[in-house]
C-alpha cells in the first residue's frame, strides 16, 4: 500500500495487525506511527494499553509478549517498537541454531497475529527480503509498506501537495527554492513548511518573499537565482550572487552550491541530447516544471553542447578542489568565484 492509502484507512479506522514500516525516508515511518499513537485510543485507554518500546532495549520475545495481551477497557492494545532495526534476530534471516526459538516466535506471530493489537515495527534505514515467507506472511495479515527517499525533481510536488492540504499555494520558483536549500529530508522541511504555514495567513499564495521573511533564504541570493543568472548568461548578476555565496560560506557551503549546479548543467546537456525538444517531452526528460521549460530553452541557446560539456568538467573539478584534492591552498570563497569565471568565459 501507499503512503496516502495507509494514512486514508487509519483515519477511516481501518485498522491491521502489523504495520512492518521499513526503507530509507524516516519522515514517512514516523507520521504513520504517529497517527496510530496519537489516534487509535484515547488518552484514557492509552495509559493501560499503549506500548512504546525500543529495539536496543527489547528482543522478539519481550516484544511478542506485548502484542499477545488483550486490551484493557478498549477495543484495541498498541504496540509501537522504534528502532526496530536494532531488535536482535527480529528478520529471521540468520541461520545460527540458538536463533532458532526467537526466529519460530516472530514467524507464528506474522502468520497469525491477534486481532486486537496493533503492532508497529519502526524498521529505519534498512528493508527485509519481500521472498521470505515472514514477509510474505505480514503482507496477507497486515502491512508491509516500504518508505522511499524522493528524488530531487520529486521535492516541489511533495512540497505543493504538502501546503495544499493546510489550504496553501505555492509558486513553482519557490517551491524549487526551499527543495534546493533544504535538501530531501522530508521531515526538515515539513518542519520549515509547517512553521511557515504557521506565520502566513490561510490561503496564501507563498512566495520566495515569504520564504525570505519567514525561513530566511534570500530571494535574491540563492542558487537557484544563479542558475537562472548563468541561463541568461548575466554576468554582473552571476558574479552579484556568487560574491554574496563567498561571504556567506555558512549558509552557502560550496559542497551544497556545486552540486546544484552540477544538476542544472545536466540537465542542459540532456536537452541538447533530446530527439524531441518539445515542452512535454523535455519537461519529463529533465524532470522539470513545465513553468521553467522557457527557461531551459534559453539556457540550451547560451550554452551549445560544447559550452555544457565544459561547465560539467569544470564542476567535477572544483567539487574536488572543494574537498581539498589538489587544492591546498585557495580558500572556499575564492575557489567558487575561479569556478564561476571559468563557466561564464
Amino acid at each position: 500500500m501507499k503512503f496516502e492509502e495507509i494514512i486514508s484507512d487509519l483515519q477511516n479506522k481501518i485498522y491491521r495487525p502489523v504495520y512492518f514500516l521499513m526503507g530509507e525516508e524516516a519522515y514517512f515511518i514516523d507520521e504513520i506511527t504517529d497517527y496510530i499513537a496519537e489516534h487509535v485510543l484515547n488518552e484514557i485507554e492509552k495509559e493501560f494499553n499503549q506500548t512504546i518500546v525500543y529495539g536496543r532495549d527489547v528482543d522478539v520475545a519481550t516484544i511478542i509478549g506485548y502484542a499477545k495481551r488483550f486490551p484493557m477497557m478498549a477495543n484495541y492494545q498498541v504496540v509501537i517498537v522504534k528502532e526496530a532495526q536494532d531488535v536482535r534476530n527480529l528478520t529471521p534471516d540468520n541461520k545460527e541454531k540458538e536463533n532458532k526459538k526467537d526466529k519460530s516466535l516472530i514467524e507464528a506471530y506474522f502468520e497469525n497475529p491477534l486481532k486486537s493489537t496493533i503492532l508497529v515495527f519502526c524498521y529505519k534505514y534498512k528493508t527485509i527480503d519481500r521472498r521470505k515467507t515472514y514477509a510474505k506472511s505480514i503482507e496477507k495479515n497486515g502491512i508491509l509498506f516500504e518508505s522511499k527517499e524522493l528524488y530531487d525533481n520529486q521535492l516541489p510536488s511533495w512540497i505543493q501537495n504538502f501546503l495544499k492540504k493546510k489550504n496553501f499555494t505555492i509558486r513553482p520558483e519557490a517551491a524549487i527554492m526551499l527543495s534546493e536549500y533544504l535538501g530531501s529530508d522530508l521531515g526538515k522541511i515539513s518542519n520549515e513548511l509547517t512553521k511557515l504555514a504557521i506565520n502566513v495567513p490561510e490561503g496564501t499564495e507563498i512566495t520566495p518573499l515569504h520564504i525570505e521573511q519567514n525561513i530566511g533564504i534570500s530571494k535574491d541570493f540563492n542558487v537557484f537565482e544563479l542558475q537562472r543568472a548563468f541561463g541568461k548568461k548575466d554576468i554582473y548578476k552571476s558574479y552579484q550572487i556568487i560574491n554574496y555565496f563567498a561571504a556567506n560560506l555558512k549558509e552557502n557551503p560550496n559542497q551544497k552550491t556545486i552540486p546544484i549546479l552540477y544538476s542544472y548543467f545536466s540537465k542542459i546537456l540532456l536537452y541538447h541530447y533530446a530527439a524531441d525538444k518539445s515542452k512535454n517531452s523535455i519537461c519529463s526528460a529533465l524532470g522539470i516544471n513545465p513553468f521553467f521549460y522557457p527557461e531551459y530553452v534559453s539556457a540550451a541557446k547560451n550554452f551549445n553542447l560544447k559550452k555544457s560539456k565544459q561547465a560539467i568538467s569544470l564542476l567535477r573539478k572544483y567539487d574536488l578542489m572543494s574537498k581539498g584534492v589538489n587544492n591546498a591552498t585557495i580558500p572556499d570563497g575564492e575557489l567558487l568565484k575561479e569556478l564561476v569565471y571559468q563557466i561564464l568565459h
